[in-house]
Parts: C-alpha cells; sequence; structure tokens
C-alpha cells in the first residue's frame, strides 16, 4: 500500500549522541552558576546547510519580536565534519563571531571538555518535556552544556511495491530475513540490477554511525560507556562488522556503495539502485516529493535474531552557546525559545526536525497526520550514543580507519578489531 503521509525531513545529516560522562562538573570548568549571563544585542545562530530551507522563518519569530536582539544565521558547509572544523577554528581563536551553535549531540562532550561552550542553567529549561535519551545528549558530567532541538534515529526504508511482487507484506525483522526478501525480488524478471542493501558507508562520520550500529546491533559496544573502558575486541562486535563484510563480498551491498553518504544512499534508493537503505527520517518527504509513485515504507532497522530491533546510533542536534558570545542574555534567551513548544511545533510542520518532546510523539492528531512517529520514537528510544569521550574527533577517525578496510576487502575483520581496540586504549589512555 503505498504511503501517503509527509514526513518531516530532518535538516542535519546528523548522526549519533553523546550522553553524560563521569560524575560531577569538570574540574576547573565553571557551573551554569559561575556564567554571567550578561549584553543583550544582535547574535548568531550556526548550523550546518539548512536543506529545508525553512529554519529563517522560525529566526523571523524571533526577530519579530527582538528588533534589537536580531538573530542572523551563519550556514556551514553540508559536511559534519567540516561543520565541527570550522566550530572548532572559531572557538580556538576565541572569536565572537559565532554565539549560538548547532552542535551534532556527539560533540557536545569535546566542545565541553574544551569549555568552547558554556554550561546552561538546567532548572531555567524545560526537561520534562524531552525523551530521556534526547535530554542526555547535552550532558557532560551531569551538567548540561546543549539543549535538543532536534533528534533524530535510524530508519529501514525498503521498496513496499517489489516486497508485494515478490510475495512479502512486511518489512525485515532481521538481516537474514532481509537477505531471502533480496533474493526473492532479485529473481523477478527485471530486478536483476537492484542491490540489496545501502547504507552510508564511505570514509567520514556517517560510517562511524553505520559502524557503531551494526555491532551495538549485534550485542556488542565499541566502548562501554558505565566504565568508559575500550570493549570493541569482542565476539559480537566481530560479528557485526562480520556481517557487513560478508555482505559487500558477496553483493548485496554493492560496491558503489562504499563511495555513499546519505544523499547517495537516498538518490539511489528513489532511482530505483537499492530495495533496502538505512538513512535518517528526512529522506521520507524528499522522496516522496521526488518521485510521488514510488511504493515505499519505513521499519526500524532489522535484528539480528527473531524480537530483536536493529540498534539506531542516537543523532539529533542541540543548540549551545559560544564561550566567546558578546550577548550572552540574548543568546540564553535564544536557547529557550528554540527549544520552546512552540519551536517544536514549528519545526515538525515546517522546519523537517524530528521532535525532541515526548508529548509531540505521542499526540494523537500530531500520529494521524505524521503516522511515521511511533516507528521513529521506537528508534530513538532504543538508540546507543556514539562512543562518549572528549576527544571524539580522533576516536571517530579511528573507527574509520579500522573499519573502512574491511570493507574493501583489505584487511580480515579480527585483525582489524585488534588494531582498533590497541588504538582506542592508547586515545583513552588505557
Amino acid at each position: 500500500m503505498k504511503t501517503k503521509v509527509a514526513l518531516v525531513a530532518v535538516a542535519g545529516l546528523a548522526l549519533a549522541g553523546l550522553t553524560a560522562c563521569g560524575t560531577g562538573p569538570q574540574s576547573g570548568a565553571p557551573s551554569a552558576d559561575d556564567v554571567q549571563f550578561e549584553g543583550r544585542g544582535p547574535i548568531t545562530y550556526v548550523q550546518g546547510k539548512d536543506n529545508s530551507g525553512k529554519l529563517q522563518g522560525l529566526l523571523d519569530m524571533w526577530n519579530a519580536d527582538h528588533p534589537d536582539e536580531k538573530v542572523t544565521m551563519i550556514e556551514l558547509s553540508t559536511e559534519p565534519d567540516q561543520q565541527r572544523q570550522s566550530m572548532i577554528q572559531n572557538a580556538e581563536t576565541k572569536s565572537d563571531a559565532y554565539c549560538t551553535e548547532s552542535v551534532d549531540n556527539v560533540w557536545v562532550g569535546e566542545f565541553a571538555a574544551n569549555q568552547w561552550i558554556l554550561p546552561l542553567p538546567e532548572d531555567e529549561m524545560n526537561k520534562d518535556e524531552f525523551l530521556e535519551p534526547v535530554w542526555n545528549t547535552g550532558l557532560y558530567r551531569d551538567q548540561l552544556y546543549a539543549v535538543p532541538h532536534g533528534s533524530d534515529g535510524a530508519l529501514l526504508y525498503y521498496r513496499a511495491d517489489l516486497l508485494r511482487e515478490a510475495g512479502f507484506d512486511h518489512a525485515p525483522s532481521t538481516w537474514d530475513e532481509m537477505a531471502r526478501m533480496c533474493e526473492a525480488v532479485q529473481a523477478k524478471p527485471g530486478n536483476e540490477g537492484i542491490s540489496c542493501y545501502a547504507g552510508q558507508f564511505a570514509k567520514y562520520e556517517g560510517l562511524t554511525v553505520n559502524i557503531d550500529e551494526i555491532i551495538h546491533t549485534a550485542g556488542g559496544q565499541i566502548i562501554d560507556p558505565s566504565t568508559g573502558r575500550v570493549a570493541v575486541d569482542s565476539p559480537e562486535a566481530k560479528a557485526g562488522l562480520q556481517k557487513l563484510s560478508e555482505w559487500i563480498e558477496d553483493g548485496k551491498i554493492a560496491q558503489e556503495s562504499l563511495n555513499y553518504k546519505e544523499e547517495d544512499g537516498r538518490n539511489a534508493f528513489q532511482s530505483g539502485k537499492v530495495i533496502f537503505l538505512r538513512n535518517w527520517p528526512y529522506v521520507y518527504s524528499l522522496v516522496q516529493n521526488d518521485v510521488p509513485d514510488l511504493e515505499f515504507g519505513i521499519a526500524p532497522l532489522p535484528g539480528f535474531e527473531d524480537g530483536q530491533i536493529g540498534a539506531s546510533s542516537l543523532g539529533g542536534h542541540n543548540i549551545a552557546i559560544s564561550s566567546y558570545c558578546e550577548n550572552k542574555a540574548t543568546a540564553l534567551d535564544f536557547v529557550k525559545f528554540y527549544t520552546s513548544a512552540e519551536a517544536q511545533a514549528y519545526m515538525l510542520k515546517e522546519a523537517s526536525l524530528a521532535p525532541v518532546y515526548t508529548s509531540v510523539y505521542d499526540d494523537p492528531a500530531n500520529i494521524e497526520q505524521y503516522p511515521y512517529l511511533p516507528t521513529l520514537k521506537q528508534s530513538i528510544e532504543a538508540a546507543y550514543p556514539r562512543p562518549q569521550v572528549p576527544n571524539y574527533g580522533d576516536v571517530t577517525a579511528a573507527i574509520q580507519d579500522a573499519s573502512f578496510p574491511v570493507l574493501k576487502g583489505e584487511k580480515p575483520v579480527d585483525v582489524a578489531i585488534s588494531e582498533l581496540a590497541a588504538k582506542l586504549a592508547e586515545l583513552t589512555g588505557q
């Protein structure tokens, strides 16, 4: 049955989450009580490119009510790695050019540990409104540094029409079932050239997300969040990476998808090159708008065993205040506005961000208009953060350096996992 809803798009291609790490405020770092939120006047809001083209409308709402404290949006690259580097460079030069910043939630710990962003007064925020896993992405050492304004969870997109023609009326619940469905679809005349599955396997942050997801789905971890210890050298982690390696080797995952980022996968899916696609919710409305006759569905990522759904990385973006922002009082008020119920309603309808408030997912009127919300909520609530470390940039690079040669068939899984464990131990001081 063709899906009729218009799913909201997630503007950022953001990937996964970073929750609280350790106990108590960072030694030597200020608490929110120590920060003087003073200074009023114009500020900037910095984020990756607004693919939705709608966020300026939300800023216009603020600007209309604050003519002397207007917000100017600065759009950075579409690439998360480049966004992060631009914000780091701004902080390292102690520039006030960036005031409020939309940070991928996996950067929160790194930015907080380096005191590039300010601790925020938790009691002035609507904490109880948020999905708990989402709220926790803004914490570092039990101190709030960034307030979620858009969440994200991975979804499995599938060609409902092709599955129906092959005799299936549901999405796969396991990787083995997905393999059987692909074989049945590909056996149909005219489908010989279509590949089974695609994700984000180019060597960039998306690869870290996909590797972390498959390892968690297999029951493993990269770094144990409760202890901070390296945990990747396990049978479960090896089984997860081995699954991707085998699927590439036997062609279920096409070689060309080793170059795919989010948009490459979307274009392949909507042009008929792939049956199943792992991607973010933003893809839904874009596919529907670009190819309105395409029959597709969404489901949670598949698990390895019956009754188990696959693990998503907890994606999303949080708004933070740069430590070098001049008009901090205006910035704090803007953070409250940007994460308010009013802003959430706008972002759901217009700005294409997945909600962060529990009430938005549970509202029957919203579910009727956006039937994907229960699936998305399920994905988010079962999601895992990527490694919770202050030097995240080095850790994600190590994950990519270890896993990409495996996908290319250049290194055995056991060797790659062993080398990754050693590198992570070095990076985390273990």
